[in-house]
């Protein structure tokens, strides 16, 4: 790959790493097993290997090129508004434990579906701003 990796690439392909986080906290909270859970696990681990091995080649491109200020700033504005709204979604989790709606397994479900979510709004809201200028 010739092109340059831009922040938004990199912002991106956080959406991959939640996805990988989900599919680990399946492997480690299910209650059931069946015989192709084995595929799945194994297939889940070479893809997370090799995408780990094609991500440290394109962070350390990005490491060699200049940085867009104004991006690395609407980056900055964005993961402030995703940190109040991950706040929100904790406290949300949190209270619906503590009146038993959820269970422990249930609330880590929730945990990182509201990840998941997070990094596809912080996709979203940094490419708007970007594309915007602001």
């Amino acid at each position: 790959m010739k092109a340059k990796v831009s922040l938004k690439e990199m912002v991106g392909t956080k959406i991959i790493y939640a996805i990988l986080l989900i599919c680990y906290y399946w492997m480690w909270a299910r209650r059931d097993w069946h015989n192709y859970y084995t595929t799945i696990q194994n297939t889940v681990m070479v893809f997370t290997f090799v995408f780990f091995i094609m991500q440290a080649s394109r962070i350390r491109k990005y490491s060699k090129e200049e940085k867009d200020e104004l991006a690395i700033r609407n980056l900055w504005r964005v993961d402030a508004i995703g940190l109040k709204i991950m706040m929100a979604a904790v406290i949300i989790i949190a209270f619906a434990c503590a009146v038993t709606f959820l269970d422990g397994r249930m609330a880590g479900y929730a945990l990182v579906g509201m990840v998941f979510v997070l990094t596809v709004i912080r996709f979203i809201v940094f490419c708007v701003m970007d594309s915007k200028g602001v």
